[in-house]
């Protein structure tokens, strides 16, 4: 299945926009209960305004919650972002560790984030368990753990660490295009032969056809044989 996977996204990608480890903190910091899609329409303005750990540690809390407020829960990531400058000056010397130990000690990490941030900003093996992951894993049968941590543990031993990031994006990327939550795209899905769960969505190929999003839509229809 992730075989097939690659063949369905040969290239993938963190949807969050960052050219830094810092900028991808904030901007995983503001993708909880939030589209990247929203969070890449933020963080431009955002990113400009503070730039480094000191910035958002001496942050005017008015001033970021106005930056972040259309993300949602804008107080709490508020809370979360000075929090997080304040630790990386405090602990780090300003700098975003690049170890999975360090960062989940830090205001806004937990395993998920800080395993985005060493996977994409660092090159270090992660898999990232968000809503898309722990959902699509289950439905294939990979687990049937319900915990993050241990959902991540139970798919790490069936995928080689080197693939770890790739394959969180590539379940994460199938999970926003094809196989969703209510209604998956079953009739155009290339995983349909080996998928345990195939049939709980649209069998129906044109009816398929017309639920697949994202900017890989003709090439995964091509694939499918529409």
């Amino acid at each position: 299945m992730y075989r097939t996977l690659t063949v369905a996204f040969p290239h993938v990608y963190c949807e969050l926009d960052f050219t830094t480890p810092l900028e991808l903190s904030v901007a995983t910091i503001l993708s909880a209960q939030c589209t990247d899609v929203r969070v890449n329409q933020v963080t431009p303005a955002l990113f400009a305004r503070y730039r480094t750990a000191r910035d958002y540690a001496e942050a005017d809390r008015a001033e970021l919650e106005e930056y972040i407020r259309s993300t949602g829960f804008y107080r709490n990531k508020a809370n979360s972002i000075i929090g997080l400058g304040q630790a990386l000056l405090e602990r780090f010397d300003g700098e975003v560790p690049g170890d999975l130990k360090s960062l989940v000690t830090l205001p806004g990490f937990g395993r998920k984030t800080a395993n985005v941030v060493l996977g994409n900003a660092f090159g270090v093996p992660g898999i990232t368990v968000d809503t898309h992951f722990g959902r699509l894993v289950r439905r294939w049968g990979w687990t049937q753990e319900e915990d993050p941590v241990k959902v991540e543990r139970a798919v790490g031993e069936l995928i080689p660490r080197k693939e770890w990031t790739d394959l969180s994006h590539r379940v994460i990327f199938h999970g926003r295009r094809v196989c969703h939550a209510k209604k998956p795209a079953c009739g155009v899905c290339l995983l349909a032969k080996d998928c345990p769960s195939y049939g709980i969505g649209v069998t129906d190929p044109v009816a398929a056809a017309a639920l697949v999003k994202g900017p890989e839509t003709e090439h995964l229809l091509e694939l499918a044989g529409r």
